[in-house]
């Protein structure tokens, strides 16, 4: 599935970067030296603000209709484009995967869990994402 997100694009200039807004997701911001680099800077912000929202556990809003922005008087003059993102981003479907952890650390692992009242699977997430937020 992909996410098909309408971005509202400020033209540039020689001296001026081309402004993006993507008017679907408030606060969702980017910019380039050039029309392409712009638009796919786009991408990694509008992925970064969904991960972000996820990761808070807010609610991510569904693509608009460019038509629809087209409209909008507060985008007039402004370029536009589409751009898509891999729609495994909202996916919580859990996954069985299949991982090689020394059996030392496995039980180190499981102890800790357990006595945080977690499981195993939720503890790895938890950790992963804390290294993926955090560093």
């Amino acid at each position: 599935m992909k996410l098909k997100y309408p971005i509202a694009i400020e033209p540039g200039s020689e001296s001026q970067a081309f402004g993006v807004i993507v008017p679907d997701l408030p606060g969702c911001f980017s910019a380039g030296d050039t029309l392409d680099e712009a638009v796919e800077n786009s991408k990694e912000a509008i992925t970064l603000w969904i991960e972000t929202v996820l990761d808070d556990n807010g609610t991510v809003p569904s693509p608009g209709l460019l038509a629809e922005h087209i409209k909008n008087t507060e985008y007039s003059g402004m370029l536009w484009a589409v751009v898509e993102i891999d729609g495994v981003l909202l996916d919580n479907t859990s996954e069985r995967v299949n991982i090689s952890v020394p059996r030392r650390m496995l039980s180190r692992i499981d102890n800790y869990a357990y006595t945080h009242g977690e499981t195993r699977s939720g503890f790895l997430v938890n950790a992963a994402l804390e290294r993926i937020v955090h560093g």
